[in-house]
């Protein structure tokens, strides 16, 4: 099995000071997909998108329907307090003075993405974030749109995405990279293809995790950092920063994390 993913922990807050999350998770087996937006005060929205998926006929839920749908699931309400951290906290403050510009924060910022294959060949994906820092209330992003936070197809692959939403949107950019994987682009070459499609069309920069029918995987951005990691073969894959890409075994990485690495 090949996993991709890119990690984090809380989330960024709307303009009033409170958590608001997007998520999606397909299947490229059948094309099946859930997804919720504007949630509140729940601690995993991506396992409530997946419900979206599994217990409905429907694709996507949004804040007071997506919460009426949680209650009925059985999925307990986190208090919004403790879904924030210090960090957003004081980003979200700092946000608010007159002279600020929210757009200089959002590049460290609040999305986790997974694409994953099985020995099979089934592809996934999975997107879940907290958006912009001081978003209008109700604001969506990509992250819950099928074909632009993620999209996973058999025939060709698995990506999940991040980034300046609203520009993601406007290309389509998770299915653009496996449109141009369809036409016979690596992994590799089809992000930054679609990357810099984003940047020239619209001024968009963003990040995406790719892995393709066959297990080759891709981690790309046009922004100056994107945490990412994969693991293969008992290899683990990971890095920050563009051009650097460390390799150990799963095992070693395991040991490390119990020393506290």
């Amino acid at each position: 099995m090949s996993v991709l993913s890119i990690l984090g922990c809380g989330s960024v807050l709307n303009e009033k000071g409170e958590v608001e999350m997007d998520a999606i998770i397909m299947d490229g087996k059948n094309l099946d997909s859930g997804a919720v937006s504007a949630v509140k005060c729940i601690a995993n929205p991506i396992k409530l998108a997946r419900l979206v998926m599994e217990k409905t006929k429907h694709m996507l839920l949004t804040d007071h329907g997506a919460h009426l749908f949680a209650q009925a699931m059985g999925i307990p309400e986190i208090p919004g307090e403790k879904l924030i951290t210090e960090r957003s906290r004081e980003r979200w403050k700092k946000n608010l003075e007159p002279d600020s510009n929210p757009e200089e924060f959002q590049k460290d910022l609040g999305t986790v993405g997974a694409v994953a294959i099985d020995s099979e060949g089934n592809v996934a994906c999975a997107t879940s974030t907290g958006g912009l820092s001081n978003k209008m209330i109700g604001r969506v992003g990509d992250t819950a749109c099928i074909g632009s936070g993620g999209y996973a197809d058999n025939h060709s692959g698995a990506t999940s995405t991040t980034g300046h939403g609203e520009s993601i949107m406007k290309v389509v950019l998770a299915r653009l990279i496996l449109y141009h994987m369809e036409q016979g682009m690596s992994p590799e070459v089809a992000a930054d293809t679609a990357l810099d499609y984003m940047k020239t069309r619209v001024g968009g920069l963003g990040g995406v995790i790719v892995v393709s029918k066959a297990g080759e995987w891709a981690a790309r951005f046009s922004t100056k950092q994107m945490s990412w990691a994969t693991v293969k073969d008992d290899n683990l894959h990971y890095g920050i920063y563009a051009g650097e890409k460390h390799i150990k075994s799963v095992d070693e990485a395991l040991a490390s994390e119990r020393e506290g690495f």
